[in-house]
């Protein structure tokens, strides 16, 4: 299933796709702080449907990208400390499964499916529409902070030891970029390789939010950038995701701990004084309501890691035996304060339905594969992040 094409890291040669593109319904219910949203949507749609009312739902790093994927992957956003996951979010989901029936799944009708199908990516049917509650935002504070490549030591080092100091109403992560040297980049960010801090406070004190940034803002030279009060419907400025489609290369892991020899080992693998092909490698900051289970439990793995790592590549044919090497090779490096699990959206490069199923621990993993020989006992779905019914 495709709605817009984004993140797809595996041939389906010999695959059916189905895309939902032309599924563009938005609905706002803003006494029940809720939105139904059909497949083809994109979250920059529903951030300014409930934008109006004062609302906002959980999106991504960018609204670029397709509300439902991104959802049923588990969804870590710019609100996730405060809010937690975006599947945490889901009330009901309509899908058709391999047997062709179409249903409208929720705790009280079809409580395993909902379960699996929040966390468990598009394993289980289309998803047609997901339902999903809307959070009322105070004034937001954000932004972010390009940093001199040169400091990058010293900006990691102080991002550890500030961010486990923050409340949950602050979302950060900070990540080495390599950018290219293109025109409609800053001039002070053209070609360069920088280190980027990025600050999300939906708290309910705009000045708080403004101070609790100050001690990054020291930490080296600041060459563009800042923090400030900020719309739901501008959140894209604070990672500043590229827009325009490009072949990549992508894996992620999850930290239990971030001491001073975990920065040492990530800057000597991706940092600026290493010629590697990475477009970024981040580490993102996770606790607060990522740890909490979802109020109705779902799916969604993980929970128990205080940091996330993600490293992006192009992917051209001359780097197609580099960029996976020098990927894994960061994550790698990072193993010794490896958590268990992986985020479903992070998982990237796989091998296979093996590697996918290893982003749970044993007994969800079973759960998972119960769901699935259930509803798609033929794995008519079985591209992507797929879990196999017959296995072997």
């Amino acid at each position: 299933m495709q709605a817009t094409g984004h993140g797809p890291v595996r041939n389906a040669d010999g695959a059916l796709m189905i895309t939902t593109r032309r599924m563009q319904g938005v609905s706002v219910d803003p006494a029940r702080r809720t939105a139904r949203v059909e497949a083809g949507v994109k979250w920059q749609k529903v951030m300014a449907a409930a934008a109006e009312h004062g609302l906002t739902g959980l999106c991504g790093s960018t609204s670029d990208v397709g509300v439902v994927g991104y959802t049923l992957g588990g969804g870590m956003g710019s609100l996730g400390r405060k809010h937690g996951f975006a599947a945490d979010a889901v009330l009901s989901v309509e899908m058709v499964t391999a047997d062709g029936v179409l249903r409208t799944v929720c705790a009280d009708t079809e409580p395993e499916l909902f379960w699996a199908v929040r966390g468990g990516k598009g394993n289980f049917g289309v998803v047609t529409a997901l339902e999903f509650e809307l959070f009322p935002v105070p004034a937001l504070v954000a932004g972010g902070l390009f940093f001199a490549g040169r400091d990058a030591a010293a900006v990691l080092h102080a991002y550890r030891t500030w961010a486990p100091t923050l409340p949950e109403e602050v979302s950060t992560s900070v990540a080495v970029l390599r950018l290219p040297p293109l025109e409609e980049l800053p001039p002070p960010l053209r070609g360069q390789t920088v280190v980027h801090l990025r600050y999300v406070y939906a708290g309910e004190d705009p000045a708080l939010g403004t101070a609790l940034v100050a001690p990054m803002e020291s930490a080296g030279e600041v060459l563009l950038g800042g923090v400030g009060p900020m719309p739901t419907t501008a959140l894209d400025a604070v990672h500043m995701d590229p827009t325009d489609p490009m072949p990549g290369w992508e894996k992620g892991m999850l930290l239990a701990d971030l001491p001073a020899e975990a920065v040492d080992a990530f800057l000597a693998v991706a940092g600026p004084d290493v010629q590697v092909p990475l477009m970024m490698a981040e580490i993102r900051q996770m606790g607060g309501a990522l740890a909490r289970p979802a109020r109705v439990p779902d799916a969604v793995p993980g929970r128990d890691a205080a940091w996330s790592v993600f490293v992006v590549a192009p992917m051209v044919p001359e780097l197609a035996e580099v960029v996976p090497a020098v990927g894994r090779g960061v994550l790698a490096a990072l193993a010794p304060w490896a958590a268990p699990g992986r985020m479903v959206n992070f998982l990237g490069d796989v091998s296979g339905p093996d590697e996918v199923l290893a982003a749970w621990d044993v007994e969800a993993a079973g759960r998972l594969l119960a769901v699935k020989r259930a509803v798609d006992p033929d794995d008519v779905f079985s591209t992507g992040y797929a879990l196999r019914a017959r296995r072997g």
